[in-house]
């Protein structure tokens, strides 16, 4: 089993669980840590047959209330919930893909219309690049290197209304508004954006 991997794929449903029980956002990274570091030291005892996310969150749970314990408010905690196992079990996953799929049109239709047309036919409805080059009667290699440009602007665009921060894959773990779209998402002038159809 390896950490990175492990990291990577729960990381993001652990945060969201934990800021479901802690308000305080540096109080939830802290805990985020103290998780990494718990199964950084007890990673190797870890059964083959166990569910590495059951252990996960069953680490997060006795994290929460040892915090809770430790700042004396532990009775702000339901604690029979956060004893009982269906707690992790049942926690939401917040998958990051998901939420942000809805966005991903708006963004692609605020690109010129023949780059909007690409990006839908090849990362939206998924034909291959060889094959939308064949249709279109162009070289494999000129499509490539407009299917790049399209997406360079299309995250160009998700730039300037999300800050995204990314794992060493480059997968998606973690988004938030940017402070100047937020600041100014009830003016006029932000009406029109691809960042208000999030």
């Amino acid at each position: 089993m390896n950490l990175e991997k492990i990291w990577a794929e729960y990381r993001a449903s652990l945060k969201a669980f934990l800021h479901s029980k802690v308000s305080n956002a540096a109080d939830v990274d802290d805990l985020l840590q103290d998780i990494l570091l718990k199964t950084y030291q007890n990673l190797s005892k870890v059964r083959e047959n166990e569910s590495i996310k059951s252990w996960l969150f069953q680490i997060a749970n006795h994290s929460i209330i040892d915090f809770y314990r430790r700042n004396k408010t532990f009775s702000e905690l339901n604690q029979e919930e956060a004893v009982s196992e269906t707690v992790w079990l049942k926690a939401q996953e917040r998958n990051i893909k998901q939420e942000l799929s809805a966005c991903i049109e708006p963004f692609i239709h605020a690109l010129d219309e023949s780059d909007a047309e690409l990006l839908i036919t090849i990362d939206i409805n998924g034909e291959s690049q060889r094959q939308y080059a064949e249709n279109l009667g162009i070289s494999y290699s000129t499509l490539k290197s407009r299917v790049q440009k399209a997406r360079a602007q299309l995250r160009s665009l998700f730039d300037n209304c999300c800050k995204m921060e990314l794992d060493t894959q480059g997968n998606l773990m973690e988004y938030q508004p940017q402070k100047r779209f937020a600041d100014s998402n009830s003016t006029k002038n932000s009406n029109n954006s691809p960042c208000n159809k999030c």
